[in-house]
């Protein structure tokens, strides 16, 4: 369990990565999201996720260099994700794809780097491109994101290095058991993307009644719920109020009762595709 910003887990390989980081999905280049990233390294967080899709890279990268200038903190510091894309899933095009986004970030490593969704009958390439990038020492860790439990079996059939991290939509209407266990039971470190289910739960009555319990706020009570059931979480934002909001979550704990509450609000409902299902 992490007890604040700069906290990490330990992966299965060793490496340290923040238990709570910020993400950048859907935020466009340009001024708003080098200011939120730079901002939030600011306020102490020390992970940032994007992703070659985003299309961002390049604002994250600076962002990152302005960051690390204004606050003499050293690359070391930071953890970095990015994440291959579906037409990239090759042997060599993921290598590829690889230097593009360091290039892009203007970064000589990653700190994580993930296979987007589990492309039927082309990620195990893609996974192979992941080991090599990991022997050599270019990354140091890799993982997946998206991938159900029959997902993961079929990459573990053939890898030689079992994925670090599975990132996935995780929030209290999609709790992912059947995946959390299995991630467990294998040392994989489950992390959490759109915790907050795109803003769908800020008025959920049962949410706002335990916020209101606590004197949070009901996305706070959420990021709460991931830490304490052992998963990373990465939320998004670009306002400066709301980025120090969602970090302000180390200064509480949920009882077992109201986790067992919130835990009993799945539905198995999605905001975002579904991993068995995608065509893009």
């Amino acid at each position: 369990m992490i007890h604040n910003l700069q906290d990490t887990v330990t992966l299965h390989n060793g490496v340290q990565m923040p238990g709570f980081g910020i993400g950048v999905f859907k935020v466009e280049e340009g001024p708003e999201l080098v200011h939120a990233v730079k901002f939030a390294i600011k306020h102490g967080y020390r992970s940032i996720d994007t992703a070659a899709i985003y299309g961002n890279e390049e604002g994250v990268g600076q962002a990152i260099r302005e960051g690390l200038q204004e606050t003499g903190l050293s690359r070391e510091e930071l953890f970095i994700t990015s994440k291959v894309w579906n037409s990239d899933l090759g042997y060599e095009s993921t290598l590829a794809a690889y230097e593009t986004s360091l290039k892009k970030l203007g970064l000589d490593y990653l700190d994580l780097y993930l296979i987007h969704w589990p492309v039927e009958g082309k990620f195990k390439e893609a996974w192979r491109a992941l080991e090599t990038l990991y022997k050599q020492g270019r990354v140091k860790a890799i993982g997946v994101s998206n991938f159900q439990v029959h997902h993961l079996e079929d990459l573990m059939k053939d890898a030689e290095i079992k994925p670090m991290i599975n990132q996935v939509e995780y929030h209290p209407k999609l709790t992912q058991k059947e995946v959390q266990s299995y991630c467990l039971e294998h040392g994989i470190q489950l992390e959490a993307w759109s915790p907050l289910m795109q803003g769908q739960l800020l008025e959920h009555p049962a949410l706002k009644e335990i916020a209101d319990k606590y004197h949070k706020t009901v996305p706070q009570i959420i990021l709460r719920w991931d830490l304490q059931n052992g998963v990373i979480t990465i939320p998004k934002s670009t306002k400066e109020h709301r980025i120090v909001e969602n970090s302000s979550v180390f200064d509480f704990s949920l009882s077992k009762e109201d986790m067992d509450q919130i835990n009993a609000l799945n539905e198995n409902h999605r905001v975002g595709p579904d991993p068995d299902n995608i065509d893009f």
